[in-house]
């Protein structure tokens, strides 16, 4: 068929036969809406008012392209440049993790905690920006900083910052927190992180979107706990009196980080599953 010949529903039928045929896909229908969506700029409900509408043969080049490279695992949204987290919509690229559902919970735990009207909060690992950005959607009062070892995670969560109106976030280059100090006259409330926490020999890294997204971002020594354990030390001198320190982790790593801020002198120690029922978040809070 000439691609002059494809309207929108034909063209939705292909995409969707292609991605189930090549194995890669887990949604499909929806991945085919979404690209075909981005590709026309237009809505999911315009997209079905009209679909006898004719592709033009541009349109279905740059069309029949996202779906090859849907085909061969790039993540969908890498190919639609965005993804949707909380109540945003997030720019996203491969200098970073792809915000996921289960972390929106790390947010919520965050959020649940009795911290002064204008806390300050320090997200370690910021990414996109995603969980910075969400609690200061929520709390726009508190003073809240994201930090990132990647220049280029910097420049991008900075970009969603004044993409999502919240300039207020501060984004920063950094090692997790190191070279930060203890200063009384401006009290950590709390510290937060979705850091890297799988081990280097996990099979699901050769798996899925996992494949497009930086190392560095998802894999620490000490199966998976290198990067927990630096964090956790530096919370414990970092921490004003009552601060708190939330983490996510793997689902298996619940009672090893547990132990570890409770032999650091963590208080108030739990963990909180995702909605899968899986151990997600464990938070810490030093002593008062």
């Amino acid at each position: 068929m000439a691609s002059l010949e494809y309207s929108r529903a034909a063209a939705l039928s292909w995409a969707q036969a292609q991605l189930v045929a090549a194995g890669q896909d887990d949604s499909p229908k929806l991945d085919a809406d979404l690209l075909l969506c981005h590709q026309l700029e237009c809505s999911s409900a315009s997209l079905y008012a009209w679909p006898e509408k004719t592709l033009t043969a541009t349109q279905w080049q740059g069309f029949s392209d996202l779906v090859e490279q849907r085909n061969f695992g790039r993540p969908i949204a890498h190919l639609l440049g965005h993804q949707g987290f909380w109540s945003l919509d997030l720019a996203v690229d491969a200098s970073t993790l792809i915000p996921r559902p289960e972390t929106e919970l790390l947010v919520e735990a965050v959020l649940s905690l009795d911290l002064p009207a204008q806390a300050k909060v320090i997200d370690l690992g910021t990414g996109t920006g995603a969980i910075a950005l969400a609690l200061a959607s929520e709390q726009p009062q508190w003073q809240i900083a994201g930090l990132d070892q990647s220049s280029d995670a910097v420049a991008l969560a900075q970009k969603n910052a004044l993409a999502c109106g919240l300039p207020q976030v501060q984004f920063e280059h950094g090692d997790w927190a190191c070279g930060w100090v203890k200063d009384p006259l401006a009290p950590i409330h709390c510290m937060v992180s979705n850091p890297p926490y799988i081990d280097a020999k996990d099979p699901h890294l050769s798996q899925g979107d996992v494949r497009y997204e930086p190392l560095s971002a998802l894999v620490a020594g000490d199966h998976g706990m290198a990067d927990i354990q630096t964090i956790a030390q530096q919370a414990s001198q970092l921490l004003a009196s009552g601060g708190w320190l939330a983490f996510e982790h793997g689902y298996d790593q619940a009672a090893a980080v547990g132990q570890l801020l409770t032999r650091l002198g963590f208080t108030q120690v739990a963990t909180q599953q995702d909605y899968n029922g899986q151990d997600r978040v464990t938070l810490g809070q030093w002593p008062q």
